[in-house]
């Protein structure tokens, strides 16, 4: 099965807000906690190693990308 980079939510609104939801009130520590349990349900939950590689690489270079495009910025 290939990753999909696509929203699969019939209301992706509503499932980035419960993530922003999952988050209010909790300390910056609870809230990498959160973040780190619900990757680890959420990659047992596709139980594809080599799909959760790929998406680790993808995260990565986003993240990589995002930085660049800030430094070009200032």
């Amino acid at each position: 099965m290939p990753l999909s980079t696509t929203s699969n939510f019939a209301r992706p609104d509503d499932a980035f807000r419960a993530i922003v939801e999952a988050h209010r009130g909790l300390t910056d520590e609870q809230s990498a906690d959160v973040d780190a349990a619900l990757v680890l349900i959420l990659a047992n939950h596709i139980g594809d190693i080599d799909l959760l590689r790929e998406a680790i690489a993808l995260a990565k270079r986003r993240m990589i990308d995002g930085q660049q495009q800030q430094q070009q910025q200032q």
